[in-house]
């Protein structure tokens, strides 16, 4: 019976590891992408004028300028999801997302539309660079 106990406070304990890991993913995620789409909504009322937190919100949401953010704002809401999932989510489907979010986070000028927006931020804005660096930091800690 000890055997057994042991067993489930280890399942019990990378439970509540996991969790607290995706929540510190998802926060840290969320701070990148407020960042993101500050940066995105200063360069919308440059050429626009300025806008209302509701009008943003609704630009946010709808507005094609916006579009490449979402990629972004579907892997939080992934989150979400597995922090709500009734069952233990799998090591493999933890890697596989942490592998999407490694790829998605790659700043490169001259790769898609989310990929060259996303350069076009870190080079422009430190604080892009520094979240960048967090949620990195904290993808590698899994390793």
């Amino acid at each position: 019976m000890e055997g057994w106990d042991s067993v489930m406070t280890n399942t019990l304990q990378a439970r509540i590891n996991q969790h607290q890991f995706l929540i510190n993913l998802r926060t840290k995620l969320l701070a990148l992408h407020k960042l993101l789409l500050n940066a995105e909504s200063i360069r919308y009322e440059q050429m626009h004028g300025k806008v209302s937190k509701g009008e943003l919100l609704q630009l946010a949401i709808n507005h094609k300028q916006f579009d490449w953010l979402h990629q972004l704002s579907e892997l939080i809401v992934q989150i979400d999801e597995l922090l709500r999932a009734d069952e233990p989510v799998t090591s493999e489907t933890i890697a596989a997302f942490l592998s999407e979010i490694q790829v998605l986070l790659i700043p490169d000028e001259l790769g898609d539309d989310f990929a060259a927006k996303y350069d076009a931020a870190f080079q422009s804005d430190p604080d892009v660079v520094l979240a960048h660096v967090e949620v990195t930091t904290l993808l590698a800690s899994v390793d």
